[in-house]
């Protein structure tokens, strides 16, 4: 599992875009996640799956909610990483109203998520393999906080804790 002084694996993770802007068509596009964290402080948070209770009712809202502070702490970006595909990620985010906020960063065949070692097996409960429920502040490509989440429990990874990691 990655830690505290490692750098983030170089792989490609996916965010849909709404609008064409130069170097970026509308639709799911590619990026290189040691490139885009490069010169930047972002803030990772990985969960199980788009459209699921906690995620949806608590996770991803508490960010979007505390996406000015974090700003304010000196964050830059703000992703949610999912084992989902950029389409679903997409639309989750205007249902929870992250745009310009949260980037909803989509890991569809889960090899981030593996890279870092924080998937878990739920073909049990018929979604497959998933993140596990996490956050971490990285700088520059390089870890600086790590925070899982035990099995079914949501205390480490929300928000309002990572902040206080900040202060």
């Amino acid at each position: 599992m990655i830690k505290v002084g490692d750098t983030l694996p170089d792989v490609r993770l996916f965010e849909f875009i709404e609008e064409a802007t130069e170097g970026c068509a509308v639709g799911p596009n590619a990026f290189p996640v040691r490139e885009r964290c490069a010169g930047k402080r972002v803030v990772i948070f990985g969960l199980p799956g788009a459209f699921t209770p906690t995620c949806s009712a608590r996770h991803v809202p508490g960010y979007v909610e505390a996406a000015a502070d974090l700003s304010a702490a000196g964050i830059d970006e703000i992703w949610c990483v999912s084992v989902n595909d950029a389409f679903v990620m997409s639309a989750w985010g205007r249902d929870l109203q992250a745009s310009g906020k949260v980037k909803m960063i989509a890991d569809g065949s889960a090899r981030f998520t593996q890279a870092l070692g924080l998937d878990q097996d739920l073909s049990e409960r018929g979604m497959g393999i998933r993140s596990q429920r996490y956050a971490m502040v990285v700088d520059d490509g390089v870890v600086k906080t790590l925070s899982v989440e035990a099995p079914g429990k949501f205390e480490v990874s929300d928000a309002r804790s990572i902040l206080a990691t900040l202060r």
